[in-house]
């Protein structure tokens, strides 16, 4: 495993620690922070010591709020008044909505059809309008940035924004706040704002730390792109993990994954499946399939952890048990 050996100065980076500690006090008071927990039946089973931050126990089910609400509170007055547009596949979604309706800022959300229900119920639930498209048909970027032209409204995007990054990071700073120094950190991967927020985070406050990202076999496009130092992507990848079916890391995401990553790993479907009900059934807390991510990659041996402090990011926990029951 070696980190990427990009010598950039971090100071010209889009997103620095800087960053994440003002994220931090923006959603001071607003933001769950949630606990770390542990278990000596997974300590037993990988034989390290293994510290779970549960971001499924976030406000509206996922780490995504932390971004969400940073990056809507730093718009201007005049973005703030006129609203703003988001396109996700659900949790990103939720997280607008909501901080949305805390803020005051009206917000339209553009999902895919075949969106898990509950997600999209909850979305409306926080009071944003929901416009639905075909993924295999509709581009969500072409029709996000039409409605925004339209309206008026100010995109939000679900990970390639310098405030999302930053908002995300917070979760990794208050994990290693609470459980001390780690030696690896593994974070579910989508676009990457998690990943590249939880790494300048762990970097800094955590020496020596290995930050590994984590994506679905199936939709590899960041694995790929870190092997090659080029963005490479994947169209419309078929996973369970349907918070990390992104095309591609972004322009904010793929410099900081270089230049603060260390490596990446894969997992099948399969292999989530089983990390995610372990969790279910021996922790009695429930993740969502992309949530599992991190876990999966450590339950399943994907990399040697003996004798090392672990942190897991379990990054959310809004599962459509009606999907997940054909899995049982």
């Amino acid at each position: 495993m070696t980190k990427s050996t990009a010598s950039r100065d971090e100071t010209a980076l889009p997103v620095t620690y800087r960053d994440i500690a003002a994220a931090a006090q923006t959603l001071a008071g607003f933001a769950h922070r949630t606990p770390v927990l542990t278990s000596n039946t997974v300590d037993e089973r990988t034989g390290a010591k293994v510290f779970f931050k549960c971001e499924n126990m976030q406000r509206a089910g996922a780490f995504k709020f932390r971004g969400a609400y940073n990056a809507l509170a730093n718009l201007m007055p005049d973005q703030k008044q006129r609203g703003v547009v988001a396109y996700s596949s659900g949790n990103h979604a939720q997280a607008v909505a909501l901080a949305g309706r805390l803020l005051g800022i009206e917000a339209v959300i553009v999902m895919p059809d075949d969106a898990p229900a509950v997600k999209v119920l909850a979305t409306r639930g926080y009071g944003a309008e929901v416009v639905l498209y075909d993924r295999e048909r509709d581009s969500r970027e072409a029709l996000a940035d039409e409605l925004a032209s339209s309206r008026g409204l100010t995109v939000i995007p679900p990970f390639d924004h310098p405030h999302i990054v930053a908002g995300q990071g917070t979760a990794a700073k208050e994990l290693i706040e609470d459980a001390g120094a780690l030696d690896y950190l593994l974070v579910p991967c989508g676009g990457g704002g998690l990943l590249t927020g939880s790494a300048i985070a762990a970097n800094r406050l955590s020496a020596g730390i290995k930050v590994i990202g984590v994506e679905p076999a199936a939709g590899d496009d960041v694995t790929r792109s870190f092997r090659t130092k080029t963005i490479q992507s994947v169209h419309n990848p078929q996973t369970i993990a349907d918070g990390a079916r992104t095309s591609a890391p972004g322009k904010v995401t793929f410099p900081l994954i270089l230049h603060h990553v260390h490596d990446m790993l894969t997992v099948t479907d399969a292999e989530l499946l089983r990390a995610m009900f372990y969790l279910w059934e021996r922790m009695k807390i429930v993740v969502e399939p992309t949530g599992a991510l991190g876990a999966a990659a450590l339950l399943e041996g994907k990399l040697d952890a003996r004798g090392k402090r672990v942190g897991v990011i379990l990054s959310g926990g809004n599962a459509d048990i009606k999907q997940l029951a054909a899995y049982l």
